[in-house]
Parts: C-alpha cells; structure tokens; sequence
C-alpha cells in the first residue's frame, strides 16, 4: 500500500538537528549530511510534541521514518509515538524491526504491552519470559515486571501479579528512577487483592520515593522521559547507587519480603486462558519508559503541510517502500502477515 498523499508536517525555524539527542544523531552519520538533518529536525520535534500533542508526533515520526527506515532509532520513536496514540499493531510491528535491527531488548516491555492492548495477555507473557531478564538494565528489568503483573491482572491471576513485582528491586531503603512506578504498581496490586491498608503504605512510600530523588537533583532538573535517550555502553560503567530515603513500612505484613536487595521470585501459574486479539486503532510511552499504561486513547492522527526538506537532496518519490523485507526483515507472520509497512517508503538517500 503506498500513501503518495502523506504530507510530511512544518518544521518550526528556530528546530536544529542539534536539538536531538547526540545518541539518536550519531546513528545518522550513515545518511547524506542534508538528509540526517532534516530527520533529526523531524525527530526532534517529534520528542517535543510527545505529551503535547503525539498525534502531531506521531506525523513527525512518520516523516523521519520515511527518509531513513534502516535506522533503527527512527523505527522505534516511530514506535512509541504510535504507542502513545494507541496504535498497538503498527508500534508492536515497528518494536520487532526496530528489535531486529539493533539487536536490542531494551523495548520488549513495551512490545510486552503492545500484545496487552491488543487483547493478548498470554502473548504478553510468552514474550516477557523469551528474555533473561539478568541481561537487562535494572530500568528495563523493572518495566517488564510491571507489565507480566499486569498480564496476569488481565488474566484474573491477581496473586500472580504480586509475585511478578517481588523483584529484587523492590528494595524501600533506596530510591532509583524506576522505583515509583514499581511501588506503585505493587501498591495498585494489593489494592486488587483487598489488601487497601499494605496498599496504602506502599502508595505512600512511592509518593516519599519521588521526593527523595527530587531532593537529590539541582531545581528543574528531574527529567521526564522523553522518546530517545543516549545509550552509552561501557565495559567499567558505575552502577547507578540510587537514592537513600525513609522507606519504612511499619505495619506491614510482608515487609519482610521486600527487605534489601535479594527477594526472591516465586513461582506463578501458567495461564490457560486463550485471549483473541482485538483490533487497536492509533498507537505509542517512551519513558518511562518508566511505567506502562494499562490502556490508550485512540485519537485521530493530525498532519500538517510539508517544509524543510533539504534541497541539496534529491528524494525519488517513486522509490519503493521501506518494507521490513527491504532490510532482509521477514514479517512475522502470526499477526502481522499482509499489513501494509506505515511508513511508506525507503527513503535511506545516502
């Protein structure tokens, strides 16, 4: 399917290439120095507008993706702005490129979810467990685990779900960027069980956790996540040694439990249950990474008038698509076979 009509949307004047992560840019340096440009302006934009207004960021994603579909940090903020706006198939499909690509597993959590909103629990935890969650960073180890938990609250396997959060991360003595969201969600589980008053301490020590690592940072510089972040990969990299804070849960029951640094995962239930997939209409949450939401919104994507593409570039329209085949990509085929590649060309001008 192409879609000749697609406008790419205005670029602001003041947006530079430089505004994009130096991360996200130096996996450009494979385009011609015009065409790097103009994608990094897109996606940059893209990462602004996120919160604001992902449908336009979506577009943005969109217009990058369309010059430099081989990248794969083009594919995955394509991916998350179609996340963000609900558009589970296209973001899911976007993951598995972007996965095959790099070679990462740094977004299986979101790819996780993608199954979870596109009715498929199961399918979500089938994948969460094809990873070894050793090999991963702490964060990405800590979303994935809020996802399985949500996976078996999905399933109605609510004891489950508790279980898949009683990670060794769960520690209440320090506080490091993902421990709101994963006491949080322990707090959110507890609730489901009926246990509103352990709920209501872990609720409390996710709120005193936020403002530990407030404290710890200089005004204004606790940072939300945003669609792309450096990667920096080192042999001697220091552990991140968290927060020191207040974590105290007199009262609590299983306090104990969640004590230090090594709690040990029990075993849960495989599930039986076959869910069928529902369709999912528009797609993209990037930060937060930090925790995934249980369900999105599905509005209408917004696209404005092209500018800014480089003159010095001739782009041929004719050019084919860039199909995940284009790349030496097979299509998965349980639920992605004959879906038409969104970004409707190969545009990687070199």
């Amino acid at each position: 399917m192409r879609d000749d009509d697609f406008i790419a949307p205005d670029l602001p004047e003041d947006i530079q290439a430089e505004d994009l992560d130096i991360g996200a840019r130096a996996q450009l340096k494979t385009l011609t120095k015009d065409n790097a440009d103009y994608v990094a302006k897109h996606m940059a934009r893209a990462s602004e507008l996120i919160d604001e207004n992902p449908e336009l960021a979506h577009q943005h994603a969109l217009a990058a993706a369309r010059r430099a579909g081989r990248i794969g940090v083009v594919r995955e903020t394509l991916a998350i702005t179609a996340y963000q706006l609900g558009d589970f198939t296209l973001a899911l499909r976007e993951l598995r490129t972007y996965r095959r690509i790099t070679g990462r597993d740094d977004q299986v959590p979101l790819m996780a979810d993608c199954e979870r909103g596109l009715g498929r629990p199961e399918k979500a935890l089938e994948l969460a467990r094809s990873v070894d969650a050793s090999t991963l960073e702490a964060a990405v180890r800590v979303e994935l685990a809020i996802v399985k938990s949500g996976a078996r609250l999905d399933l109605g396997q609510k004891d489950a779900a508790l279980e898949e959060l009683r990670i060794p991360e769960l520690r209440r003595d320090k506080a490091f960027e993902y421990s709101p969201a994963l006491f949080a969600s322990f707090a959110g589980v507890l609730e489901e069980l009926g246990r509103d008053d352990e709920a209501a301490e872990w609720f409390a020590l996710a709120d005193r956790a936020i403002e530990a690592l407030e404290a710890a940072m200089a005004p204004g510089e606790l940072e939300s996540m945003g669609i792309v972040t450096e990667r920096l990969e080192t042999d001697d990299a220091e552990e991140d040694e968290g927060v020191e804070f207040d974590g105290s849960l007199e009262g609590v029951e299983d306090a104990s439990a969640v004590q230090g640094a090594a709690v040990e995962a029990a075993a849960v239930p495989e599930p039986d249950a076959t869910v069928e997939a529902a369709a999912s209409e528009s797609a993209a949450s990037a930060e937060s990474a930090a925790s995934t939401p249980e369900a999105a919104s599905t509005p209408e994507a917004a696209s404005t008038p092209d500018a800014g593409a480089p003159d010095a570039v001739a782009f041929d329209e004719a050019d084919a698509l860039f199909g995940d085949a284009l790349f030496g990509d097979d299509l998965v085929a349980d639920d992605t076979a004959g879906e038409a590649d969104p970004a409707q060309r190969d545009g990687d001008d070199r």
